[in-house]
């Protein structure tokens, strides 16, 4: 019989591989978040369409970065993924970013089973520097029209930075 108690969990993050959920495709431009109080995502705002987003981007369940929110996840795919879908994803790394004056780490994962890329694909060096330069261009200007200035990457980090973050936004979640 199943059990329909069972929550969506971070995932076994010692082992390099988290749960993620995702809420913006790679190349949309609309901005949605999950709405933890609802249960639900919502469409908070459309951004302007030079800021569509340069990869997949979602969060990992059960945790709270420094900033309130769920700890952000960006998603290294060949294809779009669909709002509200979670998988199993590996760590590769984190980009260390400041919205607002405050922390929001984005941990950077491929998935878990990519038979495209993801065996090929096992830190942020085997993305190259100019995915990171695409990457860091986007989260430092995404917001200028509305608020310059208001967001700056702080820089990368390898797997066992991402791990410690992980690590402390799973306890953030627990004490919360």
């Amino acid at each position: 019989m199943a059990d329909f108690n069972e929550v969506l969990d971070p995932g076994d993050y010692n082992n390099g591989r988290v749960n993620t959920v995702v809420e913006i495709s790679e190349g949309s431009f609309l901005k949605i978040e999950w709405d933890r109080k609802r249960a639900s995502f919502m469409l908070d705002r459309v951004e302007p369409a030079i800021y569509k987003k340069p990869c997949n981007y979602g969060f990992i369940p059960q945790t709270l970065d420094e900033d309130g929110d769920e700890l952000d996840t960006l998603i290294v795919c060949a294809e779009p993924l669909p709002t509200g879908i979670w998988l199993e994803a590996k760590i590769i790394g984190v980009m260390n970013f400041i919205d607002d004056g405050d922390n929001d780490h984005k941990i950077v994962l491929v998935p878990n089973d990519d038979r495209n890329t993801g065996d090929s694909i096992n830190s942020l060096e085997d993305l190259g520097e100019r995915w990171q330069q695409m990457i860091t261009e986007h989260f430092m200007h995404y917001k200028d029209l509305k608020k310059p200035g208001s967001t700056n990457v702080t820089g990368w980090g390898g797997i066992e930075e991402a791990k410690k973050i992980i690590s402390e936004s799973i306890e953030r979640y627990s004490n919360k």
